[in-house]
């Protein structure tokens, strides 16, 4: 290797004694990495300046406001910016940024969200560094990976090589709390799926034991609510023939079942709430539900509310099928219904060409001299944007690694900020030099 080149790489805190270094960088290459490690403080600041804005989803205000803070980063690089309001949806808006290049290579959609789930009345709120690391809401989910992206798109710039790369950026502004109807919330990232190749998502990256995982897939996340009615009368009938034994006792049943009879790799899934008694009731956003009765009456009414994750959406049509299937064999005098809300988010299936794309990020570790990053366990990732677009090849997990994500405490590691960049740097900027594939 050069000198000059070995010395960037030193310079950027990356050699290491994992691999051989057997796919040195090119001299672009190394300026992007030279780029990045120069620029972390300033990344940094951005980072501080977008968490220390309140932006839980439903504050809509607070949402616009990082918007309007990721448009200035983006637009001096040269992306024609568009704020669409998302009013119909009870949200505040996305962020759609495109880059047109020279039209020949890989025409890619990098992903990421304004929201947080800590809203305005949260007790946790605010800045706080401790070395390198950080703690703050929406820290690694996902202010990070938002910054991650422009910390990249700044390489790629200095280094020439986001010139000839056509990029779309979409920030959504409800990946928390999607709005509804979800087709409306979703459109637009939709759009640009469609008219890209590769997608990248920029959540938090992933580690197990320390080591870096590539994460191809993300399951699905469903809810379904169980509502059962049966014959109500004085306890001292219950389970009698005439009586039969309440809505409580079919509801447990069924429960009970699900648990049995469900399990198999790659599925999850949750009773969130339960409720039952002579009368009950769920309230309009699925998240209480209460009852009335006495110890002397069989209860004629049950609820319960709970998600399904799957990996594939086969999966989730064989599972639901035995889900009703159970919910059919009732007991004497009674009645249940499942419904499922089709509003949350589809599966991220670990497609070839998923796994072909994980080997190009790998190869961008050899260059870095950076451990391989083997495939990650699906189960241990949330559901996410990126699988309403998974008909085109994608990455998930770009972003900084960090701790306790959706709760007070969250934390990011600033350690991998400026390798998650160059990693995202270097894959895009290669990924933009391979020819599209025709449609």
């Amino acid at each position: 290797m050069r000198s000059s080149l070995r010395a960037a790489i030193l310079a950027a805190g990356l050699l290491t004694a994992a691999p051989a270094w057997s796919a040195p960088p090119t001299p672009v290459e190394a300026k992007m990495i030279a780029t990045v490690t120069a620029e972390h403080e300033r990344h940094v600041k951005l980072l501080e300046a977008l968490v220390r804005v309140n932006s839980g989803t439903m504050n809509l205000e607070g949402v616009e406001e990082v918007g309007r803070m990721m448009r200035a980063e983006l637009e001096p690089l040269g992306f024609q910016v568009r704020w669409i309001p998302m009013a119909e949806t009870g949200r505040a808006g996305h962020i759609v940024a495109t880059h047109r290049g020279n039209g020949r290579g890989k025409r890619m959609l990098l992903i990421g969200h304004l929201d947080t789930v800590f809203e305005p009345d949260s007790p946790f709120q605010g800045w706080t560094r401790r070395g390198d690391i950080v703690e703050g809401p929406g820290v690694s989910d996902m202010k990070g990976g938002n910054v991650v992206i422009v910390a990249a798109l700044r390489a790629m710039h200095a280094a020439g090589t986001l010139k000839d790369a056509d990029v779309t950026v979409v920030f959504t502004g409800d990946e928390e709390k999607p709005g509804s109807p979800i087709a409306l919330a979703r459109r637009d990232l939709i759009a640009a799926g469609r008219a890209s190749d590769v997608a990248l998502d920029f959540e938090g990256l992933s580690r197990e034991a320390g080591r870096d995982i590539g994460s191809i897939a993300r399951r699905s996340a469903n809810s379904w609510t169980l509502t059962v009615k049966a014959r109500s009368g004085h306890s001292s009938a219950v389970c009698a023939e005439a009586m039969g034994c309440g809505a409580n006792y079919e509801l447990a049943r069924i429960i009970e079942a699900f648990r049995k009879e469900l399990p198999e790799p790659n599925l999850t899934y949750n009773v969130g709430m339960i409720a039952g008694g002579a009368k009950v009731e769920a309230n309009a956003g699925g998240t209480g539900v209460s009852a009335i009765g006495k110890t002397n009456i069989v209860s004629g009414e049950a609820v319960a509310l709970g998600d399904i994750r799957t990996l594939s959406d086969d999966q989730e049509a064989r599972v639901r099928a035995k889900m009703k299937a159970i919910v059919a064999r009732s007991l004497p005098h009674a009645e249940a219904s499942l419904a499922f809300d089709d509003t949350g988010y589809p599966p991220m299936a670990p497609t070839e060409g998923n796994k072909a794309l994980l080997r190009k990020l790998n190869a961008v570790n050899e260059t870095l001299g950076l451990p391989e990053m083997p495939q990650g366990d699906p189960a241990r990732r949330g559901a996410g944007d990126i699988a309403f677009v998974s008909f085109i090849d994608g990455l998930v997990g770009l972003g900084l690694a960090g701790d306790g994500s959706h709760a007070p405490g969250e934390t990011a590691d600033l350690k991998s900020l400026d390798v998650q960049a160059q990693r995202a740097a270097l894959l895009m900027s290669r990924l933009a030099k391979e020819p599209r594939a025709r449609r």
